[in-house]
């Protein structure tokens, strides 16, 4: 499904990234594919447990609202934190897994500084391969 996703919107040049225009803003790569893939968890059993974890942990840090209106809005807000968290993560791995099978190369594009964290302000920029669009049979 990612690599459907990242060849439909690439560009002339079967790239996408390292921005993505998504309902009027420019979101990473890796957050527009993870907005992407939300419907799929809507359905899972998994997402009620983490709003249910979201809910006990808003809870128990005081942060959760009387008001119930408002609590809903709050909790909601969390689990799509947490999904976006946890889907940038999932996004990651299957890219590595797509860039080993020689399907997908990946670059990064921005600001570079010395830091522990390897992203360093940078972004992900997805190349599709030819071998890719054989695969998705699309081959011009």
């Amino acid at each position: 499904m990612v690599l459907n996703l990242i060849y439909k919107a690439a560009d002339a040049g079967d790239s996408l990234g390292p921005y993505v225009r998504y309902e009027g803003a420019l979101l990473p790569v890796r957050d527009w594919l993870c907005r992407a893939l939300i419907p799929l968890a809507q359905r899972d059993g998994r997402r009620r447990a983490l709003i249910n974890t979201a809910r006990a942990d808003l809870i128990a840090s005081g942060k959760l609202p009387e008001d119930p209106a408002a609590a809903e809005v709050l909790i909601e807000e969390e689990a799509q934190a947490r999904i976006l968290r946890s889907g940038r993560t999932s996004i990651s791995r299957a890219a590595s897994d797509l860039v080993r099978a020689g399907l997908l190369r990946r670059h990064y594009k921005g600001f570079r500084i010395d830091h522990a964290n390897r992203g360093a302000q940078r972004e992900a920029v997805y190349t599709i391969t030819a071998e890719a669009k054989r695969a998705l049979g699309r081959v011009h």
